[in-house]
């Protein structure tokens, strides 16, 4: 429960400033110093983020090998922190860009660590 407080706190925090039309690219980024991350969307409801989990983890290309059963970040209860993991992969590997982090508007960027979570640590670090 603890988690899931501190994933929706960051949300609650940043989603405004997003919502707002706030978006930076990775150059912009770059200048500032500023660091993305792309998370689900703590409103998203659980049958879109699984179906964009699903288009992550088949058709996008997302590594999602620590997160399926078996995996060091498995949580089938967790389908915020299992769908952020993917999207943040995705993120990564197809430039940086809020074009990059939409999925279906289930997810959203942040610049606040979400590494916090146990489950997230590893890709986050790779970013």
């Amino acid at each position: 429960m603890e988690k899931r407080f501190k994933i929706f706190f960051f949300l609650v925090l940043t989603l405004p400033l997003l919502a707002a039309g706030a978006s930076v690219s990775k150059a912009q980024a770059a200048v500032v110093g500023t660091e993305l991350w792309c998370v689900a969307k703590n409103n998203a409801e659980d049958a879109a983020l699984q179906t964009a989990l699903n288009w992550a983890c088949g058709p996008g290309g997302a590594d999602c090998s620590p997160i399926q059963q078996g995996g060091p970040c498995y949580d089938a209860s967790d389908i915020v922190v299992t769908a952020s993991y993917a999207f943040n992969d995705y993120y990564l590997k197809h430039g940086l860009s809020t074009d990059s982090c939409s999925f279906d508007n289930t997810a959203a960027l942040t610049s606040l660590n979400p590494s916090q979570s146990q489950k997230l640590f590893f890709l986050f670090l790779r970013s």
